[in-house]
């Protein structure tokens, strides 16, 4: 069970503390922000112990594939009403991506973003302009667009837009996607039939290029479309459906990060991977201190 979660990446250690955060919570994947998500503000890859990450992944037998980076939720390459957030789009994403490939991860994970005042259709076709708008790619570099909740006007809230995103692309090998339990729940997605879920996305999309899952839980009834995320075993979508997902045959070799709510100010990764590991759900695991 390959199982992660949303790390922070701090001074002065960087990579190194947030792949030492990860192994701490019993996590053999990670994700993280290579800066602070609300801004443009970025620290020199140089300075980031990035071969020090690197060295203490490879110490636990973790291969660098499963650093996974998160992009700024400031991108949005969907908006084609103010050309000023579309510039900032493809090039803020651009050095997002050369950093990407800096720290040795594979996958970038990107929001397909918002359409505002437009619609559904002109939203899509803006996405796959910007994103044609990104030529320096490095090798083995995959940006993995995520599926969405569908509130406001979100693209993406269902695997047929990001199928006609992928195929609109010039260069679509290097685009794949990544599903977000609490995203599809919200969409109207039943995730007790998680094989069904991996059935449309397979026929639409091609299951080979599902890279990422986001596994959380969610505050709101299937089809709410809020995306409110909830720890593990404690929302809608519950304990057994989850725990299917993280073991499910057909994509065993995925990883699967958690981004779910802290606990009082605690990260409470190192529960929610122990109750996954286990198989059982614990509903006192969360009232008691992270990291006890």
């Amino acid at each position: 069970m390959i199982l992660g979660c949303h790390v922070r990446m701090n001074a002065p250690d960087y990579v190194f503390r947030s792949v030492q955060e990860a192994l701490d919570y019993g996590a053999n994947a990670l994700m993280l922000y290579t800066g602070a998500p609300q801004n443009t503000k970025r620290v020199p890859t140089e300075k980031l112990k990035i071969s020090e990450g690197l060295d203490l992944l490879k110490e636990n037998g973790i291969a660098p594939e499963r650093i996974i980076v998160h992009a700024p939720y400031l991108i949005n390459p969907a908006n084609s009403v103010k050309p000023e957030v579309a510039e900032l789009a493809v090039e803020f994403l651009q050095s997002e991506i050369k950093r990407t490939a800096a720290i040795g991860a594979s996958y970038i994970v990107l929001h397909p973003g918002s359409y505002t005042t437009t619609d559904l259709e002109t939203g899509i076709q803006t996405v796959i302009e910007q994103l044609n708008r990104i030529t320096d790619i490095p090798e083995g570099i995959i940006i993995c667009l995520e599926t969405m909740a569908g509130k406001g006007s979100e693209v993406g809230s269902h695997p047929e837009e990001l199928a006609q995103i992928i195929e609109g692309l010039h260069s679509p090998e290097h685009y794949g996607i990544c599903l977000d339990t609490c995203h599809m729940n919200d969409a109207g997605y039943d995730i007790s039939d998680f094989d069904g879920i991996l059935d449309r996305i397979d026929s639409v999309l091609g299951l080979e290029n599902l890279k990422v899952i986001h596994l959380n839980d969610s505050k709101n009834p299937c089809g709410a479309r809020k995306d409110r995320h909830e720890n593990i075993g404690f929302g809608t979508i519950g304990f057994d459906n989850l725990y299917a997902v993280a073991m499910n045959k057909r994509t065993e070799g995925i990883a699967k990060i958690l981004e779910t709510p802290y606990v009082d100010g605690e990260p409470p990764y190192k529960q929610e991977i122990a109750m996954l590991r286990s198989g059982t759900f614990d509903p006192q695991a969360l009232t008691k201190k992270a990291g006890s």
